[in-house]
């Protein structure tokens, strides 16, 4: 929006980051004026105002009275409104003001004229501050200087603010306020509040794909007894009445199946999960994924699934299958299916010459490792080191769309064994811009060679000191034990895919309340 006037010093002074001492100057100025509004008989916290327009459909509305009009614009105005929004600038002096407000939706000038309003009228200008509410009754309009505007007949005081917004013209640029004050991020930064909505039309439209292919959304517990599905370090509880520990889950997995046997053949949930794990840019302790299962399907119909259901969230959300590069950090990703499918010993191979069916056994792999630079962690189960050189010898160079795919049986307790292929299951993983974004698999429906898997997770667990190893469950066996079709199922993050369209580079600029340390 174009500024009436930059000759008047922005009343933005007073909205600066300022210190302790200023700032509280400047309360105290804010409380001053709210006493003196209530000595006028004005309520600076009224309970409702009858809002009739957003400033988009405001502004919408006078454009549409233009298309329909031949007279000359300085004519033109709309019949009276109401728009109501935050104070974000302030300009002018003596008999006229311009406010920029703004709402949930956009931003609008306001001009306010002492001879239109009536000195009483007017004089609420002097009370206001930047970041307080308003509502505005009047015409739109179109300024001399060419600026769709609401030429106000009165201002209404909604919400006093009490404290100083950040300056408008440097924004929020602390990291660390704007993520433990995400409001204060959200009224500065534009982008801020375009990845929230972002985030919330990828949940409608996931939601929307899915139950088009005749899935059933369901719910599952949060507080678990057992902490499975999943290799996580689960975060523990305890319930008193029960008199018994819990667990924050891992993941859906398991819950989801229980409905498989029940017989909803295609079931899904999008949810909360907890892993008590560090913080860096792609993890937080608390995240959502999308978890689903189809009977009579396996990780190749789930695959086609999910390049399917990404490509088609991208169209709603962003208008193209096709993301636009980003200088310095990654280029055009394309969407568009199908996704290229490498297999995973092969890259592997490729990438680092290491085979993993010849590096079978921990010394050997650790062996390998070391030879070609990759960092060892002692202690480590054979899985978790190849994990280790998939995720830093093949994962960055999978910028575009990519699945991998057939992973060994000791990375996936809950995998079906592919057919033909010794120690190999029925697995993949989607990357894009180097990071996972999807899990997946021919699901286990054999109890036996299930029981047998998880107590081998067991033994490791005691063997490696590992708390992140999957846990036996016998509820989910005792249910795969009545009978589970075959299934296929995945687990793809919703805050992963949300940060793949928005650009962004870190998981808290997605979240709205990102886990933060103590300051």
């Amino acid at each position: 929006m174009t500024p009436e006037n930059h000759s008047q010093e922005d009343t933005g002074q007073q909205n600066r980051i300022v210190s302790a001492a200023g700032e509280k100057k400047l309360i105290d100025d804010r409380l001053s004026k709210t006493a003196q509004m209530r000595s006028l008989g004005i309520d600076p916290y009224p309970p409702r105002f009858d809002r009739t327009h957003t400033t988009v459909e405001a502004i919408t509305l006078f454009e549409r009275v233009e298309g329909d009009s031949s007279d000359t614009a300085e004519h033109l105005k709309t019949e009276p409104l109401r728009v109501a929004g935050r104070v974000m600038a302030r300009r002018g002096q003596g008999k006229a003001s311009f406010i920029d407000l703004k709402d949930g939706h956009g931003s609008l000038q306001i001009f306010a004229r002492q001879n239109a309003m009536g000195d009483e009228a007017y004089s609420i200008i002097d009370l206001l501050d930047l970041g307080d509410i308003i509502g505005v009754d009047g015409t739109v309009i179109r300024t001399r200087r060419g600026e769709i505007s609401v030429e106000a007949t009165k201002i209404t005081v909604l919400t006093k603010s009490m404290r100083p917004l950040p300056d408008k013209w440097g924004g929020l640029q602390d990291q660390e306020v704007r993520f433990r004050q995400r409001y204060l991020d959200l009224i500065s930064n534009e982008k801020a509040m375009k990845n929230a909505i972002l985030r919330s039309k990828v949940v409608q439209s996931m939601r929307g794909f899915m139950h088009g292919l005749g899935f059933i959304e369901v719910e599952t517990p949060i507080l678990v007894p057992v902490a499975a599905g999943a290799q996580a370090t689960p975060f523990e509880t305890h319930h008193n009445q029960l008199n018994r520990d819990l667990y924050l889950r891992i993941a859906t997995e398991l819950y989801l199946k229980k409905l498989i046997v029940g017989g909803i053949e295609r079931v899904f949930e999008i949810g909360r999960l907890f892993r008590n794990e560090g913080l860096d840019h792609d993890h937080n302790p608390e995240f959502t994924t999308i978890e689903s299962y189809q009977a009579y399907a396996d990780y190749s119909d789930v695959m086609e699934m999910v390049e399917n259901m990404v490509s088609h969230i991208a169209l709603e959300t962003t208008g193209s299958m096709i993301l636009p590069a980003i200088e310095g950090r990654r280029p055009e990703i394309d969407l568009t299916p199908p996704w290229t499918r490498l297999d995973l010993r092969a890259e592997i191979k490729k990438r680092t010459g290491i085979d993993f069916v010849e590096t079978s056994d921990v010394e050997s792999l650790s062996q390998a490792m070391q030879e070609r630079g990759i960092y060892v962690e002692q202690g480590s189960a054979w899985g978790r080191l190849l994990d280790k050189v998939i995720s830093t010898e093949v994962e960055p160079h999978l910028v575009q769309p990519h699945f991998l795919i057939d992973y060994p049986i000791a990375m996936s307790p809950l995998a079906k064994q592919k057919p033909g292929a010794a120690g190999i299951v029925e697995r993949f993983e989607g990357f894009v811009v180097g990071s996972e974004l999807c899990n997946a698999f021919s699901e286990l429906n054999d109890p036996v060679d299930q029981r047998e898997r998880f107590e081998q997770q067991e033994r490791m667990r005691d063997e490696f000191d590992d708390s992140e190893t999957d846990r036996l469950d016998e509820d989910f066996l005792v249910a795969i034990e009545h009978g589970m079709p075959p299934t296929g199922g995945v687990g793809l993050g919703v805050d992963r895919l949300t940060m793949l369209l928005a650009g962004e580079e870190s998981i808290r600029e997605i979240l709205l309340f990102p886990a933060m340390r103590n300051v």
